[in-house]
């Protein structure tokens, strides 16, 4: 009889496995090539639901027909520029302040009691955004929650945009398309303290095994003399800061009092996008939509006509 063989549970790419210290994560914005006016948005997870559409893509074994599909509704309300973030040698040499900063906000961070003026933005090498979302205008809450958030295109039209908007309202549906791909950044749900069946998916040892059922049988050799981390071992499950790939977008839009009485969500008062698949983490959860790192052709040959949303 040949030896047993399993793969390893539980992924060891994700380390330490602890809580994130940050709801909307960092991001390496070099890496995504793309030429939008900006390449990411803050918004927040209303629910899921189930989308009723036409099937339209091409070699499809269900082409033409009506099928249902699992969505994800996400609630974008407008961003405003904080502050101008103008980097030279890999760092920030100048932030500029925009004007008229919503009160919440004031109330979160400490502000300069003099701003400079939002010119001189020549004879640096690359230039960034500090934005927060105006979430008061959700049911969600008030404080806003704050991103830095690179721009597309070359120098000068980085700082049209920027000299455009500066202290304007900027809509989720001037950046991005319906049909295109998006990357999502956010927590995953957290769970507390869980055991090593929960967290790594090992098999449970037989029921009359010594020092438990729900445990690992070794935790590794004599010497070293110490406990590796590739041991499954109970400890922390969730709030990690995780990235799904590749959303299509469906649908987007203005409320108009389309999605009304979510469960633990409420209303979407504001611009919603409707993704293709589930996105990670419990409703209300803020997020970071961003343009695709790498698009797949598969995605994009997806076609849904949306009939429905139920």
């Amino acid at each position: 009889m040949a030896a047993p063989k399993s793969p390893r549970k539980g992924s060891l790419q994700y380390w330490p496995r602890k809580r994130a210290s940050k709801f909307l994560p960092s991001v390496n914005w070099s890496a995504l090539k793309s030429d939008s006016k900006l390449k990411g948005f803050i918004c927040y997870k209303v629910g899921m639901a189930s989308a009723f559409v036409k099937d339209e893509s091409a070699n499809s074994m269900t082409k033409g027909k009506k099928i249902i599909v699992p969505v994800t509704i996400i609630e974008c309300p407008t961003m405003k520029i904080f502050s101008v973030r103008l980097y030279k040698n890999g760092k920030v040499a100048k932030e500029v302040l925009a004007e008229n900063i919503d009160k919440e906000l004031k109330r979160k961070l400490k502000l300069p009691k003099t701003s400079k003026k939002a010119e001189g933005f020549e004879g640096f090498d690359e230039v960034k955004v500090l934005c927060y979302s105006v979430v008061k205008k959700t049911g969600i809450k008030k404080t806003p929650d704050l991103s830095e958030i690179a721009l597309g295109g070359s120098y000068d039209d980085k700082i049209k945009f920027i000299k455009d908007n500066l202290g304007k309202e900027i809509s989720v549906l001037n950046i991005f398309e319906k049909g295109k791909l998006v990357d999502i950044r956010g927590l995953t749900i957290g769970k507390g303290l869980q055991g090593p069946v929960k967290r790594f998916g090992i098999t449970l040892k037989a029921h009359k095994s010594e020092k438990g059922q729900r445990s690992v049988g070794a935790i590794g050799s004599f010497h070293p003399t110490r406990v590796t981390f590739r041991v499954p071992r109970a400890g922390q499950l969730g709030m990690f800061t995780r990235v799904t790939y590749n959303n299509k977008i469906i649908d987007m839009g203005k409320s108009e009092n389309k999605f009304r009485g979510i469960k633990n969500f409420g209303d979407v008062k504001t611009d919603y996008i409707v993704v293709n698949g589930s996105v990670q983490g419990p409703a209300k959860r803020q997020l970071l939509i961003t343009t695709p790192l790498r698009a797949t052709k598969k995605q994009l040959r997806k076609n849904y006509e949306l009939l429905e949303i139920r």
